[in-house]
């Protein structure tokens, strides 16, 4: 058994590594693993993948996975309806998890920091300015409420320990999460605006946008269960 919160439900959300409601952009040529998909705006509003299509998907040199939209063939508009749903609930749910282990941890800014299992929450934004390192086992579970943005300057590194999975670790961001150029994330992100990822940064996890997410030659690969 694990220690920490239990886990957030991402529902249908969870079948996407990218899932944004107004805007997906990518500079090529990014790597991305998993399926990535956008609702209420249309395909079109998907851009940089050079995209295929077949009935109900897309698919694109960069993405090892199918591009779906609202404005595609049935039952692609309904799923991805209850997709976004699905999310909004999931980041409802983070943001309104009580009784936190960890409050204002270092007044917003971890760098070097060894997080272990909990709840935690910010009355600001989080700035990751040097390396932080997530500690627990595979069945520990992280949750970071975020009332401000979150930042993870260029070249640092969230680093897994212990057997630590990105899939339990969850970061509940209400403004933009932002990862710098060359960095390296682990967990999943609700944000209920934007996520930005600078040049050449990656993440294991996944990218649940309440606006856009934009990529710039950025390597994102879903959660190993």
């Amino acid at each position: 058994a694990g220690t920490g919160p239990a886990p957030v439900k991402l529902g249908t959300a969870g079948n996407f590594v990218i899932l944004a409601k107004t805007a997906i952009s990518t500079v090529p040529a990014s790597v991305i693993t998993g399926d990535i998909g956008i609702s209420p705006a249309a395909q079109t509003y998907i851009t940089g993948f050079s995209q295929t299509d077949a009935t109900g998907y897309s698919t694109s040199p960069q993405i090892t996975g199918f591009i779906y939209a609202a404005d595609m063939a049935p039952p692609t508009p309904s799923n991805m309806t209850t997709a976004i749903a699905d999310m909004e609930i999931a980041y409802t749910d983070a943001a309104g998890r009580v009784t936190p282990d960890f409050t204002n941890l270092g007044t917003g800014i971890i760098g070097g920091l060894t997080l272990v299992p909990g709840l935690y929450t910010w009355g600001s934004t989080v700035t990751i300015p040097s390396n932080i390192t997530i500690s627990g086992n595979a069945n520990d579970v992280w949750i970071f409420q975020i009332t401000g943005d979150l930042s993870v300057s260029a070249a640092v590194n969230v680093i897994l320990d212990g057997g630590a999975k990105a899939r339990n670790i969850f970061w509940q961001v209400s403004g933009e999460a932002t990862m710098g150029a060359t960095s390296h994330f682990e967990g999943i992100i609700l944000s209920q605006t934007a996520i930005t990822l600078g040049t050449s940064a990656s993440i294991n996890g996944r990218l649940l946008a309440q606006s856009q997410v934009a990529l710039d030659q950025n390597t994102v690969t879903k959660p190993a269960l």
